[in-house]
């Protein structure tokens, strides 16, 4: 099985900077895409990037310029550095991976969602 672990939310102060990060575990065999995706309270889950593993991201409008993503490719981890800080980014903020694995012997590919992480940013 592969699991997601998000760590690095908080609460920070508008105009703040927090850095996430997720590792993925378990019998991977690559990843193609992983990403960052949020859920405001009463609100809809929203993409907020994505990166390939060669390297081309993605990034919501609402983020562009003050959030960057990154991964290391040999660790299976993808960072999310948010930078200038806005109330409206407060969220639970998950990981998200295309993974390929092995299980049984067998090689399969899956979406795997982490646990989320809770990002507060408030005076």
């Amino acid at each position: 099985q592969v699991q997601l672990v998000e760590s690095g939310g908080g609460l920070v102060q508008p105009g703040g900077s927090l850095r996430l990060s997720c590792a993925a575990s378990g019998s991977i065999v690559s990843i193609n895409v992983m990403g960052w995706y949020r859920q405001g309270l009463g609100k809809q889950r929203e993409l907020v990037a994505t990166i390939t593993s060669g390297g081309s991201t993605n990034y919501a409008d609402s983020v562009k310029g003050r959030f960057t993503i990154s991964r290391d490719n040999a660790k299976n981890t993808a960072d999310l550095q948010m930078n200038s800080l806005k109330p409206e980014d407060t969220a639970v903020y998950y990981c998200n991976a295309n993974v390929a694995y092995f299980k049984g012997g067998l090689r399969y590919t899956g979406n795997r969602w982490g646990q989320g992480t809770q990002v507060t940013v408030s005076s």
